[in-house]
């Protein structure tokens, strides 16, 4: 069984999480923050029952008429699944940590390390664990450069430059310390692996807000191309990416849709095949070409329950699929049945069963090769519960 076989709970930054996350005023401007979290895990097939700690982070954001940043910094450490280190901290790295300025209500950039612009945002579905879009790099992406960000009417344009991946963090992985899945060295347990750095990526997406059949809609196309320098060959290749994304809102109801396209041509010694990722401190191979196929729908039961204790509960049902290129790659796919609510004013409880076919992060599949040549192409499930502190 592979370390990381289940590290999917410590996905950090979900549409539930950064609804949570409340923050303590410094000053008019500057906001402080941050959270303590719990984990429990159970996958019956291999008879896993853990319930231990899971992260600890902290928040920064600032806000004022011209100048604003944000900066998030993640914990982990000792517990499952990163057991074999010895203490908290042991694991770290950034989430996020930029600085902005504003020209004015409309019209901004970002610099640092930011979420680049593709897809719907911030996140393609309503999932605390996030869909097989995240674990292929492409939502909740972050990496190192600038972006631009205008709204003009219902119209929003973003387009972001990006020299380099997010900054390797504290861990043991050759090149898999960052929070989002980035291009990566191999480690030496990932057979058929490569050791590629993505550079000056280019992204832009382009959305409009829209009422369509009473529902408050968004609708968009985003494109994403970047050069990958392999270090063992040191030729280069390319990463591409194309996607259009609808997200509506009728009443309690929420639909988001994703359909992209993935192409990379890496220049590696051996297959061109697969590309290696990395994050959370492990690495895995990942099909060079496919296409990613998102569908989520969500329900918000409103009002107090359990003594005015309980609110703001959300339901949800999501499923992602990866429909490899390569003739002999099993596809991937992963279904999230899956809700969370709040305990008071800081307390947030999220709960999903997963069903993952070919899925790294989901049962006893290969967690290395899942998403490329396939694992145990049947499908496996798990249960994972995340209980928070947010001040």
């Amino acid at each position: 069984m592979n370390r990381l076989a289940l590290r999917v709970v410590i996905i950090g930054a979900s549409v539930v999480s950064s609804q949570a996350a409340l923050a303590i005023q410094v000053t008019e401007n500057l906001d402080l923050g941050g959270a303590v979290r719990t984990r429990f895990d159970y996958d019956p097939d291999r008879d896993i029952k853990k319930f231990n700690f899971d992260t600890f982070f902290l928040t920064a954001k600032y806000n004022s008429d011209t100048w604003i940043g944000a900066a998030k910094y993640r914990f982990y450490g000792k517990a499952y699944p990163y057991q074999y280190t010895d203490s908290v901290g042991d694991i770290s790295f950034a989430e996020y940590a930029w600085v902005g300025y504003k020209f004015d209500e409309d019209k901004q950039v970002q610099v640092g390390l930011n979420q680049v612009p593709f897809g719907n945002q911030p996140y393609f579905g309503s999932t605390f664990a996030e869909s097989l879009g995240y674990v292929l790099g492409l939502e909740d992406l972050s990496l190192v450069g600038a972006k631009y960000v205008q709204q003009s009417g219902d119209w929003n344009f973003q387009a972001g430059y990006y020299i380099r991946p997010a900054w390797q963090g504290k861990g043991t992985s050759e090149g898999g310390i960052t929070y989002s899945n980035v291009v990566s060295s191999q480690d030496p347990y990932v057979e058929n692996g490569s050791d590629n750095r993505e550079r000056n990526t280019i992204a832009v997406r382009l959305a409009r807000k829209m009422d369509i059949g009473g529902w408050d809609s968004e609708v968009g196309i985003s494109g994403y191309t970047g050069t990958l320098k392999n270090n063992d060959t040191d030729d280069e290749g390319r990463r591409n990416a194309l996607a259009v994304h609808y997200s509506g809102k009728n009443g309690p109801w929420g639909m988001r849709f994703l359909a992209a396209r993935q192409a990379m041509s890496p220049r590696n010694p051996g297959s061109d095949e697969t590309v290696t990722f990395g994050g959370y401190d492990s690495t895995f191979n990942v099909a060079s070409r496919g296409n990613l196929y998102v569908a989520d729908i969500s329900y918000d039961i409103l009002g107090n329950y359990v003594f005015s204790y309980v609110n703001g509960i959300k339901l949800y049902a999501d499923y992602s699929a990866y429909d490899k290129s390569a003739d002999d790659f099993k596809d991937s796919q992963r279904v999230i049945l899956g809700g969370s609510f709040f305990v008071g004013n800081h307390i947030l409880v999220a709960t999903e069963w997963m069903h993952g076919k070919n899925d790294p992060y989901v049962g006893g599949s290969s967690y290395t090769q899942s998403l490329a040549a396939g694992g145990s192409d049947q499908w496996e499930n798990q249960l994972n519960i995340n209980i928070g502190y947010y001040f």
